[in-house]
């Protein structure tokens, strides 16, 4: 990698990747040092190692947070999801993953695919900025959105209010209808959540080298990595 390059995609020396740890998807958890392991920093250790430079972690407790500071200069490379709110500020490769979103319902409900859900008198709990939160806001027109923020606290809204609807990643929701006795998932998806490989807008040089990357991995290094870390409902990117 030549010295320009290099310095455009760390330009203090050190890789700084900005991680969502709320997706439990792409980040397993944490070592005994609480380092972040998973999908997501195992691809932004290869591409620090390319560089040839040291590489820092940086948490962040909600994706919206991450996307706020894409004009801080505070990270080099965000590990998100792509959406077309955050490329106002954020350049995005392609999708690496893609993570199935759907409807959780309550028990008794008459509702049987996820395309019955945006009608008029139905309420949808959601956590807030998420990624499928931000294509809800853009696509529904008859239902109406009920905000929290995390999925603990959006999980118990729908159970509060007695909602009609929770939105989330499936892999979530298998969990949460173990929790919630008579629950269901709704057939099919209302949207598919792309992750991709971010850098703050204007670093040209960097977002077509982290394409090329993205093209790269998916052929081999991201099924790897999923089935490393057994990770279940993520799927390579077509």
């Amino acid at each position: 990698m030549n010295k320009a390059l290099a310095l455009e995609m760390a330009p203090t020396g050190t890789l700084r990747v900005a991680l969502n740890m709320i997706n439990f998807l792409l980040i397993s958890g944490k070592s005994a040092e609480g380092v972040p392991v998973g999908v997501a920093p195992d691809l932004a250790r290869t591409i620090a190692d390319r560089i040839g430079v040291p590489l820092q972690l940086i948490q962040y407790g909600s994706p919206g947070e991450l996307a706020d500071d894409a004009d801080k200069n505070v990270w080099d490379i965000g590990l998100i999801g792509a959406e077309p709110v955050r490329a106002q500020k954020i350049d995005f490769s392609t999708a690496y993953v893609e993570i199935e979103a759907t409807y959780l319902v309550p028990a008794g409900s008459s509702l049987k695919h996820a395309s019955e859900v945006d009608r008029p008198g139905n309420r949808i709990a959601v956590s807030a900025r998420s990624a499928y939160d931000l294509w809800l806001t853009r696509n529904i027109q008859h239902a109406q959105l009920l905000h929290a923020e995390g999925f603990e606290a959006t999980l118990a809204l729908f159970v509060e209010k007695k909602l009609e609807a929770m939105a989330a990643l499936k892999p979530g929701l298998l969990g949460d209808v173990a929790r919630l006795p008579g629950s269901r998932i709704l057939e099919g998806n209302f949207t598919t959540v792309q992750q991709s490989v971010g850098v703050p807008k204007g670093r040209l040089a960097a977002a077509t080298y982290l394409q090329s990357f993205v093209d790269e991995i998916k052929k081999g290094l991201v099924a790897q990595l999923i089935a490393k870390h057994q990770v279940k409902g993520l799927s390579v990117a077509p």
